[in-house]
């Protein structure tokens, strides 16, 4: 498997599959994609897990983490999440968090974040915020 960063376009039929399979494609793009980067897990050519992560300063949320149901609970999301987390870690990143449904909650906390207790609905999935405190590189990328 190789994880690199690709085009927010490509994010959009896992995601859709995965998170909102009851949704159009057009329905669950985010115009905020535009900002973000965007990453894409392969295997054997293949997507099978797709992520969008946004930066404020030192602080990168990440969002839409979707694995392929037919490569799940094998380890896909865990080096996605670490892929992403050394990426805000080489960025100068202090925070790194997202929006879990609750669901996922269990996945997160295996990964060493955090529960904050704000917990929100938003079209009837219910969320919480995690959160995790990273210690930037010392190495800067070359840009």
């Amino acid at each position: 498997m190789i994880i690199e960063q690709i085009t927010p376009y490509l994010t959009h039929k896992l995601r859709r599959d995965v998170l909102y399979p009851d949704m159009k494609i057009f329905e669950m793009e985010m115009d905020e994609d535009i900002d973000g980067i965007h990453f894409g897990a392969f295997y054997e050519n293949k997507l099978i897990g797709v992520v969008s992560l946004f930066s404020k300063g030192r602080s990168f949320q990440f969002r839409k983490l979707a694995v392929d149901p037919e490569y799940q609970h094998k380890g896909i999301g865990s080096s996605i999440l670490n892929y992403i987390t050394e990426y805000a870690q080489l960025n100068g990143g202090t925070t790194i968090w997202c929006n879990a449904r609750l669901s996922a909650i269990g996945f997160y906390l295996k990964a060493n974040f955090v529960q904050t207790g704000n917990l929100f609905s938003k079209s009837g999935i219910d969320y919480e915020i995690l959160e995790k405190t990273i210690i930037p590189s010392l190495i800067r990328p070359i840009a």
